[in-house]
C-alpha cells in the first residue's frame, strides 16, 4: 500500500509540476471571474425583490410578462412558467432570496464541462506520454507490478478531477461572496417539482446533487480517454476521440433514438439527471437501474481493456 501511495504522490507531482496544468487552473479562474464581472455589471433579477414591496414588484412583473406574451408568441412557454413561479411566491408568501455566493456557484455548474475537458487531457497523456518520452522503462524497473503502476495513474486522474471540481466550487463561492455577498448558510429556492408545480428546496443540496450528476459523466469520459491512451499510446488520439464523443454524444443518441439498441449507447445513460423529477430518459422504457447497470458494464470494459493492453505490452523496443 505504501508503494502505491508513493506512486500516486509521484504522479500528482508530475501532473502539477507542468506549466500546462497551472494554465488550466488560470483559465478556469479567469472564466469564473469574468462571469462574476458580467453578472455584477448587468445586475441580477433578485435585487428588485429585496424591499418590503416585493409582492407589488412580482405582480407588476407578471403583468409585463403577460403583455410580452401577447406581442411575442415565442416567449409564451417561458413567460407562462415564470408567471406560475411568481404566483407560487405570492400564494405561499415567500420572498425571493437575494442573489449571493450560493446562487453564483449554481450558475457556474456549467464550468464542470470544462473540468471534464481538462481531465480528459490529463487522462489521455498520463500513460501515452510515458511511451512517447521513453520513461516507461524507468517505471517498469521499479519493484511494483504493472497493475500497480496503472492503478496509480488511474487514481491520479480521478484525484485531478476531484481537486479541479473542488477548485471550481471553492473559487466560485469565494468570488461570489466578494461580489454579491452570502445569502445564508443554507438558502432555499423555488423549483419545479416534476408534476407541473413548484416546491421549495435547499439550494446547497441542489448544487451538490448536480455536482454528483456531473461527476458521473466526468468519470466515464476520463476512463474512456485513459483506455484509449493505454491501448494506442497516443495522447492526441485519446484527446480527440474523447472530446469528439463528449461533444457529439447527445447528437449520436438522438440520431439513433428510434433503434431498440440505442438505449445501450454510453451517452444515453451518462446523464442520470434525466431520472430526476420532471425529466424523462432519452428512450422510453429506460430506468435509473438500467442506466447504472449499463454504466457499470462500460466502466469495467474500459478498465479491463486498459489493464490488458498495459500489462501485456512488450516495451523492449520502446
Amino acid at each position: 500500500m505504501s508503494k502505491l501511495v508513493s506512486l500516486i504522490y509521484n504522479e500528482q507531482i508530475k501532473i502539477y509540476i507542468q506549466k500546462s496544468t497551472w494554465a488550466m487552473y488560470i483559465v478556469l479562474a479567469l472564466l469564473i471571474l469574468g462571469m462574476a464581472v458580467m453578472t455584477n455589471n448587468f445586475g441580477n433579477s433578485t435585487e428588485q425583490y429585496q424591499d418590503d414591496n416585493w409582492r407589488e414588484v412580482l405582480q407588476e412583473e407578471n403583468a409585463a410578462l403577460k403583455e410580452e406574451m401577447q406581442n411575442e408568441e415565442m416567449m409564451a412557454d417561458y413567460n407562462s412558467q415564470q408567471i406560475e413561479k411568481n404566483n407560487y411566491y405570492l400564494e405561499h408568501d415567500i420572498q425571493p432570496e437575494a442573489y449571493g455566493a450560493w446562487k453564483f456557484v449554481q450558475e457556474n455548474l456549467a464550468f464542470l464541462s470544462v473540468v471534464s475537458l481538462l481531465t480528459i487531457i490529463i487522462a489521455a497523456g498520463i500513460v501515452a506520454n510515458e511511451f512517447r518520452w521513453g520513461t516507461i522503462k524507468l517505471l517498469l524497473i521499479r519493484p511494483i507490478s504493472r497493475s500497480g503502476i496503472l492503478l496509480s495513474k488511474y487514481l491520479s486522474v480521478l484525484l485531478f478531477s476531484l481537486f479541479t471540481s473542488i477548485f471550481v466550487f471553492a473559487f466560485s463561492w469565494i468570488i461570489g461572496a466578494i461580489f454579491f455577498g452570502v445569502e445564508g448558510v443554507n438558502p432555499s429556492i423555488v423549483t419545479n417539482d416534476g408534476s407541473g408545480g413548484f416546491e421549495v428546496v435547499s439550494l446547497v443540496g441542489s448544487i451538490f446533487t448536480e455536482y454528483g450528476y456531473s461527476m458521473v459523466n466526468l468519470i466515464m469520459m476520463a476512463t474512456f480517454a485513459f483506455m484509449i491512451s493505454s491501448i494506442f499510446r497516443n495522447s492526441a488520439l485519446a484527446i480527440g476521440t474523447a472530446i469528439f464523443l463528449m461533444m457529439a454524444g447527445n447528437s449520436i443518441v438522438g440520431f439513433f433514438a428510434d433503434k431498440e439498441w440505442a438505449k445501450y449507447i454510453l451517452f444515453a445513460n451518462t446523464d442520470l439527471s434525466r431520472y430526476a423529477a420532471g425529466n424523462t430518459p432519452w428512450i422510453e422504457g429506460m430506468t435509473l437501474g438500467f442506466s447504472i447497470s449499463v454504466l457499470i458494464v462500460y466502466y469495467i470494459v474500459f478498465l479491463v481493456l486498459s489493464w490488458l493492453f498495459f500489462t501485456k505490452r512488450d516495451v523492449a523496443g520502446q
